[in-house]
C-alpha cells in the first residue's frame, strides 16, 4: 500500500527569525509581508491573540504595546537558504520527494518498514540540524497525508506526527478535523458544507 508523508514547518518565517533572535521564543511574534503590508507567519502565541494570516499590521499596532507583539519586516533570502536546508535534510532520508512549498514537501513513506519510526526521525534530524521544527502527516494518498499534518498541527497530545494510513486511525481522527482544514476546502465551500451538515473531515468522506 502506498504512504506518503507530508512535511510541513512549524510557523516557517518566525522559526526562521527565532533562529538568529533567540529573545523571541516564547513571545507573539508576527512577520509581515512587503512593505510590511500584513502577517503572513504568526508563531503560536500570536495566534492566541487572535491574529488571523493576511491581517493588516495597521491593526495590530495596539497589541505591541498592550501585549508585547513583535513584528518582523520579511527576509525572503534567509527563509530560502533555511527551506532549502531543510529539504535537502529531508532528500537525504528519502529518495523521492516533491517539494510543494517554501516550508513543505511530500514524500513517498512507501517503502519504509516503519513509516512513524521514520516520520519521529526525520523531525528530530530536520531540527538537529537545521533548528527548524517541523511536523509531519502520514496517509495513503497526498488529500490524507495533508489531513494527517493538520491534526498534528492541532492536537498537542500527536507530539508532531499524525498517522492515518490505517481505517482504525482515520474513524477516530478524521472526526476531530474541521471541514474548513481539509486541503482544498475554501472558506465559502466550507460555509456551504457546514449548512449542509457537512462539518468535519469524517462527514466529507
Amino acid at each position: 500500500m502506498a504512504t506518503f508523508a507530508l512535511v510541513d514547518c512549524n510557523n516557517f518565517y518566525v522559526s526562521c527569525e527565532r533562529l538568529f533572535r533567540p529573545e523571541l521564543r516564547g513571545r507573539p511574534v508576527v512577520v509581515l509581508s512587503n512593505n510590511d503590508a500584513c502577517a503572513v507567519s504568526r508563531s503560536n502565541e500570536a495566534k492566541a491573540l487572535g491574529i488571523k494570516m493576511g491581517e493588516p499590521y495597521c491593526k495590530l499596532r495596539d497589541l505591541v504595546a498592550r501585549e508585547g507583539l513583535i513584528a518582523c519586516s520579511s527576509n525572503y533570502a534567509l527563509y530560502a537558504d533555511l527551506s532549502s536546508r531543510v529539504m535537502r535534510t529531508v532528500a537525504s532520508m528519502t529518495p523521492r520527494i516533491e517539494v510543494y512549498s517554501i516550508d513543505e514537501s511530500f514524500l513517498d513513506f512507501s517503502d519504509a518498514p516503519d513509516p512513524v519510526a521514520l516520520a519521529r526521525e526525520m523531525r528530530a534530524t530536520v531540527r538537529r540540524w537545521t533548528g527548524i521544527p517541523t511536523r509531519v502527516g502520514l496517509g495513503p494518498t497526498r488529500v490524507l497525508a495533508k489531513a494527517a499534518n493538520q491534526l498534528a498541527k492541532k492536537r498537542p497530545e500527536l507530539e508532531g506526527v499524525c498517522d492515518l494510513t490505517t481505517a482504525e486511525a482515520r474513524d477516530r481522527l478524521l472526526p476531530l478535523l474541521e471541514i474548513e482544514d481539509v486541503w482544498g476546502v475554501g472558506r465559502a465551500s466550507a460555509a456551504k458544507l457546514m449548512a449542509a451538515g457537512v462539518k468535519t473531515a469524517a462527514d466529507l468522506r
